[in-house]
């Protein structure tokens, strides 16, 4: 039981000393609502077919579906589709398994859900994604040339360093009791992509609004019933408080 004890104490002592040092960790941006932009979710789709379905998969999602964001099937037929795929199937990366891990060392997982797995105590999976997919910068120790602050030794490379360009991090350095800690300030542009900044970050927001909606499509359909429903429950609640007075107003 001590051993157990002073193990959990060790290993507290060493994600507190992490965070203290700063790390590769950051603050996740929150990230910008847009399930109900359809402009947005269209870009996003495009982004996300042009970009993300080279290496990832969303198996559980229909090219057809996006007819729920406002694309006739015939733009999804002229836009989204490239090789063989049908306006019925899925959503399957195009490049090998066995490729995949050998180039990346994992298969890159499967995006249909992910903006609903990956929250956590620094706020919600989209957040995550927001701030993930605008903190590379480039590492040559790493086989991709790449890294992440939020996904430190990332197996990933930048694959949409053209658009958003080269940046390295930038970081405050104090004493704290009796040590050198970095804290991270902020980003160096090192060369330009061809987006500007603000052009990339809402770019970003739109791929991550594509993949809130993709991770539950009926969700702005189902707030909106349920505002209905409550609503409805309300008006009831009243009737039904009205109605058991007059029953009962005779009644001593």
């Amino acid at each position: 039981m001590k051993k157990i004890i002073l193990s959990l104490a060790l290993a507290l002592g060493l994600v507190a000393g992490a965070q203290a040092s700063g790390g590769d960790t950051i603050a996740w941006d929150k990230a910008p609502n847009k399930t109900n932009d359809l402009a947005a979710l269209q870009n996003g789709a495009k982004i996300f077919v042009n970009h993300c379905l080279n290496c990832h998969s969303a198996a559980f999602m229909r090219y057809n579906r996006l007819t729920d964001i406002g694309l006739t099937t015939q733009q999804i037929k002229d836009n989204l589709l490239f090789t063989t795929e049908k306006v019925g199937d899925t959503m399957k990366a195009n490049i090998d398994p066995k490729q995949a891990k050998e180039w990346f060392g994992a298969n890159p997982p499967d995006l249909t859900v992910i903006a609903r797995s990956r929250a956590g105590h620094g706020g919600t999976g989209a957040d995550y994604l927001y701030t993930y997919m605008r903190s590379f910068y480039r590492d040559e120790t790493k086989a991709t040339g790449w890294n992440n602050l939020v996904f430190p030794n990332v197996g990933m490379p930048h694959v949409l360093w053209q658009l958003q360009g080269v940046r390295r991090p930038v970081y405050d350095t104090h004493e704290e009791h009796g040590h050198q800690v970095q804290v991270f300030k902020g980003w160096e542009q090192v060369t330009p992509g061809t987006m500007s900044a603000l052009e990339y970050d809402q770019a970003m927001g739109d791929l991550v609004g594509y993949l809130q909606w993709m991770g539950e499509p009926a969700q702005n359909t189902r707030v909106r019933i349920g505002v209905w429903v409550l609503l409805f429950l309300t008006c009831f609640m009243v009737i039904a408080w009205r109605l058991n007075a007059s029953f009962w107003k005779d009644v001593k």
